[in-house]
């Protein structure tokens, strides 16, 4: 399991510098955020989540079904979008509504 880090869009918030239980991401001389030992990284899309700018995605390996495709998201308002686009560049979006995540 690993992420990737654009350095294009990431702005340097720090926020997934703080997210990350296992201390793996850190920024570098641009203040731009990155990740030593991708192969480190436990999966816990914490640093995706936190990542308001979508710099960071995370890969969808071919263990998981991914065969390469990277999942990314963002939140607005009560609603998380978890974005997969595959190998091909084909999108698919999932909505959440966070409120009603947790209904039985």
């Amino acid at each position: 399991m690993s992420i990737f880090i654009s350095r294009e869009a990431c702005v340097g918030c720090r926020r997934c510098v703080e997210a990350c239980p296992g201390n793996l991401i850190k920024l570098d001389a641009d203040g731009k955020a990155y990740i030593r030992h991708p192969k480190d990284c436990w999966g816990c899309t914490s640093c995706v989540k936190e990542c308001g700018r979508e710099a960071i995605s995370f890969f969808l390996g071919a263990d998981m079904g991914g065969r390469g495709s990277r999942l990314t998201t963002h939140k607005e308002g009560d609603f998380r979008y978890w974005k997969i686009t595959d190998a091909a560049g084909l999108e698919q979006t999932i909505v959440v509504n966070q409120k009603d995540a947790n209904r039985y």
